[in-house]
């Protein structure tokens, strides 16, 4: 039954991570501001995970409201970076944010960072320089830099969302949604409407109600089942198939420099997320 549980939760994040890639390739097909797009799939969003939870318990703790603030920054940041740069660049460059969790954990939930993670952190630095080179991947410098600082917020997203291993954390994701949905209406009203077609209305569809609605579910149902060090290292799914879904369908082509720092990025967090997890189950063999 337990090896049941983990096949359950390895598949649910599996699916997780496809569902997360195909944000960039949707996000391009919308001709809306990112502010209104943002918004748009928030609010779908959270109709979808309301109707999951039923009942949610919203207690508006610090850990619950500080990562849906989080949260609701990421996605704000990195619908933003999908517009202003390649969507390669604006998920690999969000793939700092495994590694910076480590150290951003250790200050605020006072977990120990390893050498693996001291010896990552300038290969992934190492990475961002080559993708901000040779004008900026094939990108552009406000994209990339809205891209890493996605990065940055959803270190802490991570973090705060630990703090509430004993409740429930599906309500953070929920609070963020409506936090987002209500941010961008306000800022809406001194933008231009945006055009409504059929393609953007299906498109935000499937953004709210499968890649972002969906996966809140499925992700909450895979790390009850493996662990996070696991859970990451499936999560390297989403970089790798992300701009793979522009460029099929749009031809958008990532430059040189974007992949060869990309590439440095996976293997850096890959290799240190497999060493903390061979770490930790040598720990739980003693």
């Amino acid at each position: 039954m337990e090896h049941l549980s983990k096949s359950t939760g390895v598949a649910a994040m599996a699916a997780t991570a496809v569902l997360w890639s195909i944000a960039g390739l949707f996000i391009k097909v919308i001709d809306w501001n990112p502010i209104a797009i943002a918004g748009s799939r928030s609010l779908i969003a959270s109709a979808v995970i309301l109707v999951y939870l039923r009942h949610p318990r919203i207690n508006f703790s610090f850990p619950q409201v500080a990562a849906a603030v989080a949260n609701a920054a990421t996605m704000l940041l990195f619908v933003s970076a999908n517009k202003a740069t390649t969507a390669a660049n604006a998920i690999l460059l969000q793939y700092f944010a495994p590694v910076l969790t480590v150290f951003t954990g250790a200050i605020l939930l006072k977990e120990r960072a390893r050498v693996e993670h001291f010896v990552a952190l300038p290969l992934v630095a190492g990475g961002m320089l080559l993708m901000f080179s040779d004008e900026l991947g094939g990108g552009s410098l406000p994209g990339n830099v809205l891209a890493l600082m996605s990065a940055v917020t959803f270190s802490f997203y991570f973090v705060f969302m630990r703090m509430q291993k004993d409740d429930s954390p599906l309500e953070s994701i929920l609070l963020s949604h409506w936090l987002t949905a209500a941010t961008c209406l306000v800022i809406s009203f001194f933008l231009p409407a945006p055009h409504v077609t059929l393609k953007s209305l299906t498109a935000l569809a499937v953004l709210g109600i499968v890649q972002i609605g969906l996966t809140a579910v499925l992700f909450t149902v895979a790390i009850k089942r493996i662990s996070a060090a696991q859970a990451n290292l499936i999560a390297v799914i989403e970089p790798v198939f992300n701009p793979v879904w522009v460029y099929l369908v749009i031809g958008e082509t990532p430059g040189p420099a974007a992949l060869a720092g990309g590439g440095i990025i996976i293997l850096a967090v890959t290799a240190a997320s497999i060493i903390s997890a061979r770490r930790k189950e040598e720990a739980a063999g003693r």
